[in-house]
């Protein structure tokens, strides 16, 4: 069962840009007042704490002074820190109303000087953003929600000269979140995988796009360029119900696992498929 690049070729990126209109990714981590700084903050320490391998996979104290191109921002939690940092950023999404959310962000930690928002569709880049050498482009789990990801790396190679670095994070295929999507909703139906998928993949159900790949498949969505480290992480621990109400209860199974077992199945069957890479020399 292979994940081609154009299983999701026929949807209009209209659709996708209504879907995170809606309810943009992470909206939802704080019951504070939408746009205060209690709820940024809130919303940070919430995802950096479901999440802690984000910090570490950005690395922001590292692009101090340096540019920074994020494809896919989203509410900005990411772009927050690479200001914070001391990077120059351009954040671009498809969703303005991520984009209000972010440039308000800005605003309330006054680091809007440092960055450049911009609304873009990722797979024509170019149409929105001056081409122009990046230190860092950097993308988290974002490429997989749109249409045609070869069309969002084929741009993404115009933006990096020898010496720049792609990070980037797409879902894993072989990850025990896309067994469990399978046996919850799919019934055990593997031959409409990537359509349950889609729809399960996010906490707001009815995703109409998302690619998920092995890394085999990583690579040829990569082709033309070199890619280096690949790794993987994160399965998310939590009860559901508890959550929505901010408690962190983990599900009987996970809590009876050794921390060191749990960590060793989210380094092999994780959701998250974390990689690097390069131009070619």
């Amino acid at each position: 069962m292979v994940m081609t690049a154009h299983n999701f070729a026929g949807k209009d990126v209209e659709e996708v840009r209504r879907y995170w209109n809606k309810r943009p990714c992470n909206l939802r981590h704080s019951p504070s007042p939408v746009g205060s700084r209690q709820y940024f903050d809130e919303v940070e320490a919430r995802k950096y704490f479901v999440e802690p391998h984000i910090p570490l996979f950005a690395e922001f104290p590292r692009w101090r002074g340096k540019k920074v191109l994020e494809i896919g921002c989203g509410i900005g939690t990411d772009t927050i820190n690479f200001a914070r940092a001391g990077a120059k950023v351009t954040a671009v999404d498809l969703s303005d109303e991520s984009l209000r959310l972010a440039r308000q962000r800005a605003e309330v930690f006054g680091l809007e000087a440092q960055i450049a928002f911009i609304q873009a569709n990722a797979e024509s880049l170019s149409d929105y953003v001056p081409v122009e050498p990046y230190d860092l482009v950097y993308s988290f789990g974002v490429i997989h929600h749109t249409p045609h990801p070869e069309k969002v790396i084929s741009q993404i190679r115009r933006y990096m000269r020898q010496g720049s670095l792609f990070k980037f994070m797409v879902y894993h295929k072989l990850s025990w979140k896309v067994l469990w999507i399978l046996l919850k909703y799919g019934k055990g139906a593997w031959w409409k995988l990537d359509e349950f998928v889609a729809a399960w993949s996010e906490a707001q159900s009815g995703c109409p796009v998302t690619y998920s790949y092995t890394r085999v498949g990583l690579g040829e969505l990569l082709r033309g360029m070199h890619l280096g480290k690949v790794w993987i992480d994160h399965i998310f621990p939590y009860s559901i119900p508890e959550y929505l109400c901010y408690e962190y209860k983990k599900v009987w199974y996970f809590n009876m696992l050794p921390k060191n077992v749990f960590r060793a199945l989210e380094r092999r069957f994780g959701w998250h498929l974390c990689a690097e890479a390069m131009l070619y020399e």
